[in-house]
């Protein structure tokens, strides 16, 4: 049994991903007395299986690209090869040393990690089923147990050579073709890393358009330039059935454009999102409050039981690592006495495509929706003098306000390094900036930030540069 004096504060922690090692850590700095319990790896999905390894892929899919383009910039490269072997021998060490680095955190906040499966038996006790079964106890309780990819109702789904995101990055040979399921974040990115590598893809995407939670025109223009790169693309259709061909291919086939049609791989990759995973940790015999899977809290991410808090992926909402670590924090300061609220109006969306998308507040049509009156201006990397000079001109960046005061609405940016980008635009929305005060930042120059700048300039129809 875990636990020290009983005046001081213990806080156990369910899951070790980016939600549940910050609120272990947040805990501890404020001086509790903290378990954390992981039936897997620290560092959860972000590190293991997420995050870390897609982008040290995307990495290596970026280089491989722009030496391909070395021409443009006056060099000759002759000769050059993909070594897919080394390059997932890259992404496991950068997760290995990530991990290592999870650990030496945990030992330097004095933090316990117990390795197994918890059950909550009440809101003071845990049960861990690991190598052998204990009980760790504690006044408060953080349920930081993430998400597991979701998967969809369609025969042919369970069978071989069918694959999740999890099993793409454990691949230890590239595929000559590869048919994604689902247009979103995750298949995007999967689909240009392995278009990139020389692998022929196709996506499939249910919905009008990539990217459905995103701006229209920044999905549009994404589209444009990953067809651009030899990227298949079907929007508006739907997987009904997927097959085993005679030379051992997969078969799917879909509806679209009132017709069917049958796109073929050596792989199909299923990539319609995450769920909640919340499975045997006892929380419907705890009277814990569940909608369609993911755990209800309030805005102080408490649950309806005293004592037990949720975070991240089991609450459901954007899925999003620094989202977790945010609401980690927030838990962590409650169930430690202090009163702390969630605010979610200025969490940051980003996706490691080329060019990059990333933004912040509301849509254009969410703006619509919630205002009488807005103004939206756009600005084009192509006459950014920053984007020239590194050869990516590639897409604009959008800003949104509110008509009568100015408000900023919503930063969207798709382009080069959209995702440094965007850390201007969420200072900005939290702290209720208005465009004005944007536009009459001085930006450094030649800089590709010059173009968030100027879009704000051209909300008043001021914008210098074009």
């Amino acid at each position: 049994m875990f636990g020290n004096n009983e005046n001081q504060n213990r806080v156990v922690v369910i899951g070790g991903g980016p939600g549940g090692y910050v609120a272990a850590i947040e805990a501890a700095q404020q001086g509790a007395d903290v378990t954390l319990i992981e039936k897997d790896k620290l560092g959860g999905t972000c590190v293991n299986r997420g995050c870390i390894p897609t982008k040290a892929l995307v990495q290596t899919a970026q280089l491989f690209n722009d030496i391909g383009r070395a021409k443009e910039f006056g060099i000759t490269v002759e000769g050059f090869s993909l070594n897919f072997d080394e390059a997932s021998k890259r992404k496991r060490k950068i997760v290995d040393q990530l991990r290592d680095g999870v650990q030496y955190l945990m030992r330097k906040n004095k933090i316990k990690v117990v390795e197994g499966a918890a059950t909550i038996i009440n809101g003071g006790r845990v049960k861990v089923s690991g190598k052998e079964e204990t009980e760790v106890s504690g006044n408060n309780i953080i349920i930081a147990t993430g998400s597991v990819p979701s998967s969809l109702p369609v025969e042919g789904i369970d069978g071989s050579n069918v694959i999740n995101s999890d099993d793409a990055l454990e691949m230890d040979s590239l595929p000559k073709s590869l048919v994604i399921i689902g247009g979103g974040v995750i298949g995007l990115e999967f689909a240009q890393i392995f278009r990139r590598l020389n692998v022929a893809v196709s996506v499939v995407e249910m919905m009008p358009q990539i990217l459905p939670a995103e701006d229209s025109d920044i999905a549009k223009q994404l589209e444009k330039s990953l067809k651009r790169e030899g990227v298949d693309i079907y929007t508006s259709a739907a997987v009904t059935r997927i097959r085993s061909a005679p030379d051992g291919t997969k078969e799917v086939i879909v509806a679209w454009n009132n017709a069917t049609m049958t796109l073929r791989g050596d792989k199909a990759l299923v990539s319609v999102g995450r769920r909640p995973f919340t499975d045997q940790l006892g929380l419907e015999c705890l009277g814990v409050a569940f909608d369609k899977g993911r755990i209800l809290v309030n805005e102080y991410m408490e649950t309806n039981v005293k004592n037990i808090y949720a975070i991240g992926d089991a609450v459901g909402g954007i899925m999003l690592a620094h989202k977790a670590m945010a609401e980690g924090k927030c838990a962590a300061r409650n169930a430690s006495g202090m009163k702390t609220r969630m605010d979610y109006k200025a969490v940051p969306r980003c996706i490691w495509t080329s060019p990059e998308v990333a933004a912040v507040g509301l849509t254009e049509g969410e703006a619509r929706k919630r205002y009488e009156t807005i103004k939206t201006a756009t600005f084009p990397f192509s006459a950014n003098g920053k984007a020239k000079i590194i050869g990516e001109t590639q897409g604009f960046v959008k800003v949104i306000s509110e008509s009568s005061h100015g408000e900023l609405l919503g930063v969207h940016i798709v382009g080069p390094h959209a995702t440094e980008m965007i850390a201007e635009s969420v200072l900005g929305l939290t702290l209720e900036a208005t465009q004005a005060e944007l536009s009459e930042t001085i930006h450094a120059h030649p800089t590709l930030s010059e173009a968030v700048m100027e879009a704000s300039l051209g909300l008043d129809g001021r914008s210098l540069h074009i």
